[in-house]
C-alpha cells in the first residue's frame, strides 16, 4: 500500500513540474526562441517610471552626560 502511495505521490509531482513548465515555457517562449536565435524581443509595453526617494538624514549620536550615564 505505501509503494502504490508512493508512486501516486511521484506521479503527482511529475505532472505539476509538466504543468509549471508548459506555463513557463507559455509565457516566456517568445523570449528564449529570441535568445536561442540571437535576437532581441521587443517589449510591446513600458516599465512605470520609478520614483526614488531621497536618502533618510543621519543625525548625529547623542554623547550621554555622565549624570545620564550613572543613571542606566
Amino acid at each position: 500500500m505505501i509503494a502504490a502511495l508512493g508512486t501516486l505521490i511521484f506521479l503527482a509531482t511529475l505532472w505539476l513540474l509538466a504543468v509549471v513548465g508548459a506555463m513557463v515555457l507559455e509565457e516566456s517562449g517568445g523570449r528564449i526562441a529570441a535568445a536561442l536565435k540571437g535576437e532581441t524581443l521587443r517589449q510591446s509595453f513600458f516599465a512605470a517610471p520609478i520614483r526614488l526617494r531621497p536618502r533618510p538624514r543621519l543625525e548625529k549620536p547623542m554623547r550621554a552626560s555622565a549624570r545620564w550615564r550613572a543613571a542606566a
